[in-house]
């Protein structure tokens, strides 16, 4: 399949908001996302305002990253394996499930917020509802191209994934507008992670309702009646299949490993935000640091919508992987220039940058993985991809712990993270451009 990030001028209705718009098919796929998106910021902003800023609590980085790690890992372990069945089942109906299980789930973790507990009815639910939220990702984007045409994937994917982020910033500022409102307590942060099962029941029912069982695909699924162990040794047989499907389409393999590579650096630049806003700009003060990181938030969150807006053009024109490997050459001087004074404006600043890097880089490889990936495997590459994603931005959160102090203040770290930046965008330039030299294919 060619790729829809090949270069040249295509017509201008075949790659506008207006295009994507008119299919209603995708506006009602965005819609059921969003919902969901609502759902994520308040449900995850009560449980990250309970275990990182209660004023009786002060967990260690190491303690943040074990977190961050109890939440991500077993899905990002199991993803690929769990991933196979988007390519079996109806994803209509997985949609659906997945979020009205989410909303399910929600409340005995919001009980246990309350309850000022972290007990394992606390682990389990939280531990649910995220990794139900992945599974609902990989699922909505190997759904996306039955709702666009091929030609303007590009166009969709620099839309939705920046407006989920931006509907995300806003559930998550809200939360902090009731924390003011209700108070800086569990009580309130367990009535914010509550009202998240209303969002994931309205977008579950959305699903159910804007689509047929077959209307996000996959093209021809099996639904064998088997026994369990027959069923398990299909699946792992069909995520080795879809492991070597990936390894023959080797440009895509690539710019998903870069992505990879980026999300590690991402990961330690969160702990390192995280930790100064926390213990070095607004010491002892979780109104102050709740404040500052809503700050960071609406910045990373304008930062997706540029990225929305430029990503599309530029990729068409002058190349996708030319794009990512210029951004992430970008951040390797900007990041330490930003970085270094530890201040907390040029710290919003930053996640501004990185926020348009990063959102960039997601568009231009869900298209490539949406464009050069056959349906029959789509679901269970973007399940490997998710896992990737994960497990490298919980790898880099673990450094960043273990490497910073408690203060997230590291001049060396920073330095550190900027000569990252650097050898990653060497590799993929000279790795992408070889590839495509030696494929002999139009450049994407």
């Amino acid at each position: 399949m060619q790729s829809t990030l090949a270069p040249g001028v295509a017509p201008a209705s075949r790659h506008n908001l207006r295009g994507v718009f008119a299919r209603r098919g995708f506006r009602r796929l965005l819609g059921v996302r969003l919902l969901s998106q609502v759902g994520d910021g308040w449900f995850q902003g009560g449980l990250a305002s309970s275990v990182f800023f209660n004023p009786q609590r002060a967990a260690s980085p190491i303690a943040i990253v074990t977190a961050f790690a109890v939440l991500l890992v077993p899905y990002s372990t199991l993803g690929p394996f769990v991933g196979v069945f988007l390519d079996r089942w109806s994803r209509r109906n997985t949609l659906f499930i997945a979020n009205a299980v989410r909303a399910l789930l929600v409340l005995p973790a919001a009980a246990s917020v309350w309850a000022g507990r972290e007990d394992l009815v606390f682990i389990l639910s939280a531990l649910g509802v995220v990794a139900l939220n992945r599974y609902f990702l990989a699922g909505i984007a190997a759904a996306q191209p039955h709702v666009v045409d091929a030609d303007w994937l590009v166009t969709a994917n620099s839309v939705v994934g920046p407006a989920g982020t931006v509907v995300y910033a806003c559930s998550l500022a809200s939360a902090g507008v009731a924390f003011r409102l209700l108070g800086s307590g569990v009580h309130g942060y367990a009535i914010v992670a509550a009202c998240a099962a209303g969002a994931y029941a309205l977008s579950a029912i959305a699903t159910l309702t804007y689509f047929g069982p077959t209307a996000l695909g996959p093209d021809e699924a099996e639904r064998p009646v088997v026994s369990l162990w027959h069923a398990i040794g299909d699946t792992a047989r069909g995520l080795v299949a879809g492991l070597r499907h990936l390894a023959h389409h080797r440009t895509a393999a690539t710019i998903m490993l870069a992505q990879v590579g980026q999300r590690g650096l991402y990961g330690a630049l969160t702990i390192m935000t995280l930790l100064l806003y926390r213990n070095f700009y607004h010491h002892h003060n979780p109104g102050a640091t709740i404040t500052g990181l809503l700050r960071v938030t609406a910045a990373a969150a304008v930062g997706a919508f540029l990225a929305a807006l430029i990503t599309p053009p530029i990729s068409r024109r002058y190349g996708g992987w030319r794009w990512v490997a210029a951004m992430m050459f970008g951040l390797a001087v900007i990041v330490p220039v930003l970085g270094l004074p530890h201040r907390d404006m040029l710290t919003v600043a930053l996640a501004f940058i990185v926020s348009t890097v990063a959102q960039s880089t997601k568009i231009v490889t869900d298209t490539a993985l949406q464009s050069e990936i056959e349906d029959d495997y789509r679901g269970r590459v973007f399940s490997v991809n998710d896992t990737g994603f994960n497990l490298a931005y919980v790898l880099g959160l673990l450094v960043g712990a273990m490497a910073l102090p408690d203060n997230g203040y590291s001049p060396l770290v920073v330095i550190s993270l900027g000569v990252g930046y650097a050898a990653l965008s060497a590799w993929f330039s000279l790795r992408y451009s070889t590839l495509i030299a030696r494929a002999r294919v139009p450049t994407p």
